[in-house]
């Protein structure tokens, strides 16, 4: 291993960015830690790891870290103290849940866990005011609960997951247009009137739940949302 990615480490000493996807790798890689003072992304998708160590604290000047469709089952508490990252990408492995601490990456924008086990809406989500998008879909999420009428992202995706209830407090969101709830278990009833009344949403996928989307015209607050929509296409073009 150590010969095959020894020029990557060499070169990321310099630059400060490794590509390691697709290496093989089964393992954390240790010769990382020789340039842990200078490495800013990294990443290392598409191989086999199961483990993160806790010891990638030590990457304090790390801003992009990309882990997609590896063996990682869980993340360390010791990553909050990466408090420069303003990108994690970590699809397609099998997170049951995330650390509480993570509310200390007070610079994450982009936060991208697609493909896992999650069964929880993280509730530290809120308390992250630099965060633009999050993405959250194919896993297991029942509920989204009350905290995340604070949340700042622009942009929430989660698309098929196992949602049946959502509190009415995501029209409280600040900043969010793009709300993705695309294949779930979401009855008509169970899309806050408020959310399409009163919210800044202009963008609100709900195609593959229980219900028909033509029904949804006739919901209160529709016309309201689809002057929002309306008005965004224009923007576009």
């Amino acid at each position: 291993m150590g010969n095959s990615i020894k020029p990557h480490i060499q070169n990321a000493g310099k630059t400060g960015v490794c590509q390691l996807s697709n290496s093989n790798l089964r393992e954390f890689p240790k010769e990382l830690f020789l340039i842990s003072g200078v490495l800013r992304t990294l990443d290392i998708s598409e191989n086999k790891i199961s483990v993160v160590p806790t010891t990638i604290c030590k990457f304090e000047q790390m801003k992009h870290l990309t882990m997609n469709n590896n063996r990682i089952s869980s993340l360390p508490d010791s990553m909050c103290k990466l408090t420069k990252l303003e990108s994690v990408q970590c699809s397609g492995n099998q997170l049951t849940r995330l650390p509480d601490s993570f509310s200390q990456l007070t610079n994450l924008r982009t936060l991208v866990l697609s493909g896992n086990r999650l069964s929880v809406f993280p509730r530290w989500l809120s308390s992250l005011k630099h965060l633009d998008v999050v993405d959250l879909s194919r896993n297991r999420i029942a509920e989204v609960p009350d905290s995340v009428g604070e949340l700042t992202a622009t942009e929430l995706n989660l698309n098929q997951n196992q949602i049946s209830l959502m509190s009415e407090n995501i029209a409280n969101c600040p900043r969010l247009k793009v709300l993705r709830l695309e294949e779930n278990c979401l009855q008509l009833n169970s899309i806050p009137t408020r959310l399409l009344a009163d919210s800044h949403v202009s963008l609100l996928a709900v195609e593959g739940n229980l219900f028909e989307l033509k029904d949804m015209q006739d919901k209160e607050g529709y016309e309201a949302y689809m002057e929002r929509y309306t008005a965004t296409k224009k923007k576009m073009f």
